[in-house]
């Protein structure tokens, strides 16, 4: 007899925004909730947003910051420093007042007032701990308090200690007494990862100010057995500024696996040393109180039946927390919470692992989940309600908020024994390469509705490998920086110290092997597998469906499906070999198929350095730069090989006007080229081109030049006719080409909710010279039409290109993959004066995809003056 499956009742839901139908599910008597946050739209890379032009003004020194170069953050644990106990206090120097904050007006803490209300706090008693946790993008300090009993040093010490018992040595971990009884359950509660979604800190500065004062025994009892930690405010930057996106304009719960910002490293961090058990991220706004877990899609490689037993019932918690309130429709225009895996179908999905409560598990957090709390208090609503108005919502969201921590800590609490047994079991899993246990009414009994919808698993690899002499190898710098990464998420890698044979391939000395039997297993397969192709799972996804490291960071990575690795002779490494060399003899090779290797070629062209093209895209340098290639190759870590080549003509440093995503603005600045951001509104005010000193154009957003005036058409076109070149990036990019009448092609439009890792085959030369075989696609385009002169750079794939994502034909059934395959999607040329690069891929989306950065390097040093 098979099993009967539960089905959820279905509402029908219009998403306009993404111009398709969506079901969601609706218990009976539950409220309805876009699946959208907020009701709002997507705000997704490309998109020509307020924060675009915000990110265009902030100073270089932003992304300095957070891309590691503007010097160490002050971190550290206060007094006493990392081998003390708690307390561990720390005087903060509060940053001065500034009457702009965007939470004054919502009657809510500004930031400046932030570090005295903790100073305040920590003389309170000795529960209290604020530790700097990192910077922003903008400067500001990241605050993580910690709240538990008092601790000596020894203690602390004892702690470390089962913690890392529970993650490396989980068999013995779930045997051991002493952490059945005394560990303290970690708890991370994170606050305002969206500027503009403010209250949780609030809530937050009040719960550790009661727990802070109360005397009463469950208090004492729960700081007795749990660390309770708080990052106060994860993006101060927009708190301050009223923004969803830091001081770089970058939406931080997107950028978790890439972890391009300060802020998200900082995060990452927390998760590595604290390891919590139990998390929760604080969001608004969907009226009733969104509480995940989610709808389908659920992440192929999490322990999901462990996740979901955890995750539901904690949701049924601050479900009941919420409501008990006593907010109502009728009195304060609060809908009854809502949990999206009971009551809608599909659209809130947790599939990829960007967002922080869908990273967390992968370092053992058996139950993580975004609140989304239910008045709106930000964006129009900001600026056109009035202030008593919004004052009572945001006072509303706080109180929402602290009733959704307190019935997690009480949660945690009640069942912090079984709580730490699914640590360890997720762990252990890993460790001893166990199969997935499929979610089912059986395996996670309580849990309603659940469905053969419900059931993603995946196989893991036996190792991956990334080879190292030559074997395939693009690019050593690729693969040092691939390593690093993962050593920064907390993967084990190591490294084999002799040649070995593994599934059937052999590989030298040198090579990386990640061991798919360790704890972390599912963030080093997250990082490093395919992903799958999910387009016939639901209608639409929430946001993007793939992101694979090992397709799209420009390293060779070889999943080895089966085999032993008893014979392999290898170390575990806590950093990556240093690649960087410089031949001793001849003429030296700079190949740029890394940024990091684009990077130095600005770095030394910047200098002054002679440097002329080759054929294949790569560079050379006269046997007289050897001392500056020795200084660049130090400084980025590149290789510079021998070569009797000369090379053609000369490569000019290449000044760039770009009108681009937050995203693109800083992939473009990680690869060291001079930035002129720019806009319709910029060109309309007047912009010089001679004195702006630009050589290319790079559009993808913010540029129409039907907007025009009259006046900065004729400038626009007097650039471009004068030998500046252009390099177009989807529907804006290719409208601007079309419009100035430069390049002949015909772009045809895939469905613009299509998004994943795609195939493709690259034609060589300049552009797509040694560039990977993969690349991404949002929204994806592909030329036909070609006129003559057009030289095809890449196309898609044949058959189906989708390796990973979602991408499924448009209503009408055209824009598919299969429309896509064989079909160019870079395409280059001449004309009216011009050189023009088009992309139909999103090769710098959210500073992601790094291997195949350098294509758009290569296309804007080609095009320009120089």
């Amino acid at each position: 007899m098979g099993i009967s499956w539960p089905s959820r009742p279905v509402l029908l839901t219009t998403l306009a925004s993404a111009g398709v139908l969506v079901l969601t599910t609706l218990a009976p008597g539950a409220a309805t909730a876009d699946p959208r946050p907020g009701g709002r739209d997507i705000l997704r890379e490309g998109s020509p947003l307020s924060s675009t032009e915000r990110a265009a003004r902030t100073p270089l020194s932003a992304a300095d910051r957070a891309l590691g170069t503007a010097g160490a953050p002050d971190l550290d644990s206060g007094r006493g420093g990392k081998d003390r106990g708690y307390p561990r206090e720390r005087k903060l120097t509060p940053p001065p007042a500034n009457p702009d904050d965007k939470s004054i007006k919502l009657g809510l803490a500004p930031y400046h007032s932030i570090a005295p209300k903790l100073n305040d706090i920590q003389g309170i008693g000795d529960r209290v701990s604020v530790e700097i946790a990192g910077r922003s993008a903008g400067g500001h300090r990241l605050y993580l308090v910690t709240v538990t009993a008092p601790e000596s040093a020894r203690e602390t010490a004892r702690q470390e200690r089962m913690r890392e018992l529970i993650e490396n040595a989980p068999d013995t971990a779930a045997k051991d007494r002493a952490i059945k009884s005394s560990y303290k359950t970690p708890v991370f509660i994170n606050n305002n990862i969206h500027g503009n979604e403010w209250e949780g800190t609030d809530a937050a500065l009040k719960l550790i100010e009661k727990l802070a004062k109360a005397k009463d025994g469950k208090t004492k009892d729960l700081l007795a057995h749990n660390r309770l930690y708080f990052n106060v405010t994860a993006n101060p930057d927009g708190r301050i500024a009223g923004t969803r996106a830091n001081a770089n304009g970058f939406d931080l719960n997107r950028d978790f696996i890439t972890a391009s910002q300060p802020e998200a490293r900082a995060m990452r961090q927390i998760a590595v040393d604290k390891q919590p058990a139990v998390m929760i991220d604080l969001h608004g706004y969907v009226n009733g109180t969104l509480i995940e877990p989610t709808t389908p899609p659920h992440g192929e490689n999490y322990e999901y039946d462990l996740f979901l037993k955890n995750t539901y019932a904690n949701a049924l918690g601050m479900e009941a927390a919420v409501n008990g309130l006593g907010y109502t429709p009728e009195k304060d225009g609060v809908e009854p919470a809502i949990i999206p895996f009971r009551d809608q179908e599909e659209g809130w999905d947790d599939w990829p692992p960007i967002f922080t409560p869908q990273y967390m598990p992968f370092h053992g957090a058996v139950a993580a989940h975004t609140i989304e709390f239910p008045m709106t208090v930000n964006n129009d609503e900001y600026d056109e309600l009035p202030v008593p108005e919004l004052r009572r919502r945001s006072a509303i969201n706080v109180d929402i908020a602290g009733a959704a921590m307190s019935a997690t800590l009480k949660y945690t609490q009640e069942h912090r024994t079984s709580v730490i047994a699914d640590q360890i079991e997720t762990f252990r899993r890993g460790a001893a390469g166990a199969a997935q246990v499929p979610v089912s009414p059986e395996t996670v009994p309580g849990v309603p509705g659940i469905g053969p919808e419900d059931v993603y698993t995946t196989d893991f690899p036996r190792a991956y490998v990334i080879p190292q002499g030559g074997r395939g190898q693009r690019s050593a710098a690729a693969a040092s920086r691939l390593v690093e990464h993962l050593l920064d998420n907390d993967v084990e890698v190591r490294r084999a110290t002799r040649d070995f044979r593994l599934g059937g391939t052999s590989y030298g000395a040198g090579s990386y092997v990640i061991d798919m039997r360790q704890p972390k297993r599912g963030l080093a397969n997250v990082m490093l597998a395919d992903g799958r192709d999910i387009s016939d799972k639901v209608s639409t996804m929430y946001d993007i469906s793939g992101w694979s490291l090992g397709r799209l960071w420009g390293a060779t990575v070889d999943s080895v499906k089966g085999g032993s690795l008893s014979g392999v002779r290898s170390r575990v490494v806590d950093t990556a070999s240093r690649v960087g060399h410089v031949a001793g003899r001849g003429n030296l090779r700079l190949r740029l198929d890394d940024a990091r290797e684009v990077a130095a070629l600005n770095w030394l062209l910047a200098r002054g350095t002679s440097v002329r093209r080759s054929d294949d895209g790569s560079v050379v340098l006269p046997s007289s730069a050897r001392g500056a290639a020795v200084a660049a190759a130090r400084k980025y870590d590149v290789a510079f090989d021998a070569t009797k080549t000369k090379g053609g003509a000369v490569v000019r440093p290449t000044r760039v006007a770009a009108a681009v995503t937050p995203g693109e603005l800083f992939a473009l600045r990680e690869m060291n080229f001079d930035v002129v951001p720019v806009s319709t509104s910029v060109l309309n005010a007047g912009f010089d081109w001679k004195k702006s000193g630009a050589d290319a154009l790079f559009v993808s957003a913010g540029l129409s030049y039907g907007e025009l005036d009259a006046g900065a058409r004729g400038g626009l076109d007097a650039f471009l006719s004068g030998g500046g070149g252009l390099v177009g990036r989807g529907a804006e990019g290719v409208a601007l080409n079309s419009d100035a009448k430069l390049l002949s092609v015909e772009a045809v439009s895939g469905n613009g909710d299509a998004n994943g890792v795609v195939r493709v085959v690259n034609a060589g030369g300049p552009v797509t010279g040694g560039a990977p075989s993969h690349s991404f696609v949002y929204a994806p385009m592909w030329f036909t039409g070609l006129g003559s002169g057009v030289r095809v750079e890449q196309s898609y794939g044949g058959g189906n290109p989708l390796v990973s994502g979602h991408w499924r034909p448009a209503e009408g059934g055209g824009g598919g993959p299969a429309d896509a395959a064989g079909q160019a999607s870079v395409v280059s040329g001449a004309a009216a004066g011009s050189r023009v690069v088009l992309f139909g891929t999103e090769p710098l989306f959210r500073d992601h995809p790094k291997g195949v950065f350098p294509q758009v390097g290569r296309a804007l040093l080609s095009v320009g003056r120089g």
